[in-house]
């Protein structure tokens, strides 16, 4: 059996998809925090909260600078309810499911929040 996330084998976009089934039918999604608060990526254009459909893909992110980071569960209604409008008002884009090597679809909050 292989070790790797059957995830790291897709493309972005269905790893978007497949988050998003996923994340749906778990009804949660995790992000990476670390004493400061929540981890933040930055893509060529904006800057975004990264969050992944189970703690260990977002776990597999925490390398380097973020090895001390820990996988924080939020339930997709905590999401929708106080992030999507707080990430909106800050200008901030989801990042779903980035995995070692390979940035995530960038997608706004709303829209996001649309797709849940």
């Amino acid at each position: 059996m292989s070790s790797l996330h059957p995830m790291l084998e897709k493309n972005a976009f269905q790893r978007l998809e497949a988050s998003i089934a996923e994340i749906k039918s778990q009804q949660k999604l995790f992000i990476l925090k670390d004493e400061h608060g929540c981890v933040m990526l930055t893509t060529d254009e904006d800057d975004g909260v990264p969050v992944w459909p189970d703690a260990e893909l977002a776990l597999l992110w925490a390398t380097d600078d973020w090895d001390h980071c820990e996988a924080m569960e939020l339930t997709t209604d905590e999401f929708l309810t106080k992030w999507v409008p707080g990430m909106t008002q800050d200008n901030l884009m989801v990042i779903v499911c980035p995995v070692p090597a390979e940035e995530g679809e960038v997608m706004s909050p709303q829209e996001f929040a649309e797709s849940l």
